[in-house]
């Protein structure tokens, strides 16, 4: 059986992986054309990915999910020591990319190259930190919690869910959600149809 968390998870895995690849494609589209990009465009993603996956879904996993694995089981320990790394380290490292756009946007082209060089480092880093998650700790997960830790999980994990998953609430990244999907031209669009 499946729970809520782990569909949320992968769900927003998934929208994060899209946002993250609209990213590269976007840049490659530019490069091809020798154009500069839309800096408020990418502003835009960067802040979304600053903000909802690092400071929101990080934190629902680190404080909630991976507190109950450690007590029902010593397995993927170091696995989850290391996913937890991972997330105390992915917010220096989006600041990083912020930066860079930052130094791309206000001195040009001679500063092009370390602005992608940092979007694919971040963009490898994350996409292999969510295979992670999904190919050991979320199968782990199933197996080890109690229907008790997955009430407290799906309650949790139910608040404040993200608006590219298609998940509409009064909430306040929906703003941020509908600028992105306008901005963003639509062979990258991103929306409810992830």
């Amino acid at each position: 059986m499946t729970h809520a968390t782990t569909r949320i998870i992968r769900q927003e895995h998934a929208a994060l992986a899209a946002m993250l690849r609209s990213i590269v494609m976007l840049l490659e589209q530019h490069r091809k054309k020798g154009t500069l990009p839309d800096f408020a465009a990418l502003r835009a993603m960067l802040f979304y990915v600053d903000e909802f996956p690092e400071k929101r879904h990080h934190r629902k996993e680190t404080e909630l999910l991976f507190p109950k694995l450690r007590a029902r089981t010593p397995m993927s320990r170091e696995l989850m020591d290391r996913l937890d790394n991972d997330h105390a380290w992915g917010e220096r490292k989006i600041r990083n990319v912020e930066h860079a756009l930052l130094a791309f946007e206000m001195l040009g082209e001679p500063r092009r190259g370390a602005f992608e060089s940092a979007v694919d480092e971040y963009v490898d880093f994350y996409l292999s930190h969510m295979a992670l998650e999904e190919r050991e700790i979320l199968p782990l997960a199933e197996r080890v919690l109690t229907e008790e830790d997955w009430r407290d999980l799906d309650e949790a994990f139910s608040q404040n869910r993200d608006p590219l998953t298609g998940h509409v609430a009064d909430f306040e990244y929906n703003a941020l959600f509908t600028r992105i999907v306008n901005i963003v031209p639509a062979p990258i669009g991103l929306g409810p149809g992830l």
